[in-house]
């Protein structure tokens, strides 16, 4: 096999993810797990395609609707996305012709964080809201209520250890049903970062904005992660100085609401 010099700028990195042999396979071996999920009328009727905007749900979107092209999807808004990903959420759904409903949290996320003082001069710290009733919990139960519980979504078990120890308790890898009676699904659990670009770019999947933006700014690629602009974690990773250099104007309203995050990048 000849040699590829990696630092030649005529490579195309693309092209030779596009190439991975295993992605086929692992593709292959989803759309057979989302047949079989749907046939045990977990989905059909009976449930809906968890959606963020980002690179795995966008790809866990796509093999869905080949297995059943008209499933509801739902968009969670936590009232602090990015703009981009609301832009792009929007733009797919016409492209794509989805059966799209959203679900915003209530209350909006930027009100729990300004209610506990802890982001206000001057003020004591309030109760630590519960935001996975507020993000998950809540809004999820209504999706329940208009299209059923079961839900496929396209969390990794290679995005965190706590994922990975998610997955790991479970002994039908890649299912679980939560406390509220959600019966989840992640038909890609078992997916690496590599498999869920190379799946991308060889289906010419659209891709949101939001990473080729953190990617100017030199965010890395761990740490790439369509999520919510704010909401309290891991702002040692920089991720304030990121949302002040490449949405400024977004970071000069939040501060306005929540001056601390001035102090913080």
């Amino acid at each position: 096999m000849p040699h590829v010099d990696a630092t030649d700028p005529g490579l195309d990195l693309d092209m030779l993810l596009a190439m991975r042999p295993t992605t086929s396979r692992t593709g292959e071996a989803a759309l057979r797990r989302i047949y079989e999920r749907i046939d045990d009328h977990l989905l059909r009727h009976a449930g809906y395609v968890s959606f963020s905007g980002g690179k795995d749900s966008v790809l866990v979107l796509d093999l869905v609707r080949r297995v059943d092209p008209d499933v509801p999807v739902v968009f969670f808004d936590s009232g602090l996305e990015f703009p981009e990903t609301l832009d792009f959420v929007r733009s797919l759904a016409n492209e794509w012709e989805l059966d799209l409903h959203r679900f915003a949290a209530d209350p909006p996320l930027l009100d729990v964080l300004a209610d506990t003082g802890a982001w206000r001069h001057g003020e004591a710290d309030g109760a630590v809201p519960d935001l996975h009733h507020i993000l998950i919990e809540e809004p999820a139960r209504c999706a329940h209520e208009l299209l059923g519980p079961g839900e496929l979504w396209g969390v990794r078990a290679d995005e965190s250890a706590g994922r990975r120890a998610l997955y790991a308790s479970m002994s039908d890898q890649g299912a679980f049903t939560r406390l509220d009676g959600t019966a989840v699904y992640g038909p890609v659990w078992n997916w690496s970062t590599a498999d869920v670009w190379a799946h991308t770019r060889r289906h010419d999947l659209p891709v949101n904005p939001v990473y080729a933006k953190m990617r100017s700014l030199g965010v890395p690629e761990p740490q790439l992660r369509v999520s919510h602009i704010l909401d309290g974690n891991h702002l040692d990773r920089g991720r304030l100085t990121w949302l002040r250099r490449g949405w400024p104007s977004v970071f000069e309203q939040l501060a306005d609401v929540l001056p601390r995050i001035r102090q913080m990048t």
